[in-house]
């Protein structure tokens, strides 16, 4: 995320604020979410236990516990390290390259993903015992 200076003369740059036509610091907000399930899984025909949420694009992939790792991967692929969860009611950020939560930053909508989507996901795609193909 850019960072703009506040509109006071001579004071520190605002983070995650950019200075409006009147000089007022509004939140800028990541970009919104790409779909409601992970692109990969989805493009892929497979299947995910949590979704995360990456704050420079919007990019929506599976969680670490998820047989395709998609959020980390594309952290890992694109240098985009901080996302958030994606999952309803849940509010943490995580740095994958600092391995540690990271700041909370302003997000468009929306926040989660439906919470009436199934978890795991998507439906028709999760194994009988798609618990057993977890990762620890």
């Amino acid at each position: 995320m850019s960072a703009a200076a506040s509109s006071a003369p001579g004071s520190e740059p605002t983070p995650g604020a950019e200075p409006t036509p009147d000089g007022v610091a509004e939140p800028v907000l990541a970009p919104p979410p790409s779909g409601t399930g992970c692109a990969e899984c989805l493009d892929l025909g497979g299947w995910w236990w949590h979704l995360r949420r990456c704050v420079e694009c919007g990019h929506i992939g599976c969680c670490d516990a998820s047989p395709g790792q998609h959020a980390r991967r594309h952290a890992e692929e694109t240098g985009h390290q901080v996302a958030a969860s994606f999952e309803p009611g849940e509010g943490w950020f995580w740095d994958y390259a600092a391995e540690r939560g990271a700041r909370h930053v302003p997000l468009a909508p929306p926040r989660w993903r439906p919470e009436d989507q199934a978890c795991p996901g998507p439906n028709g795609s999760v194994p009988e015992n798609w618990e057993e193909l977890l990762h620890p």
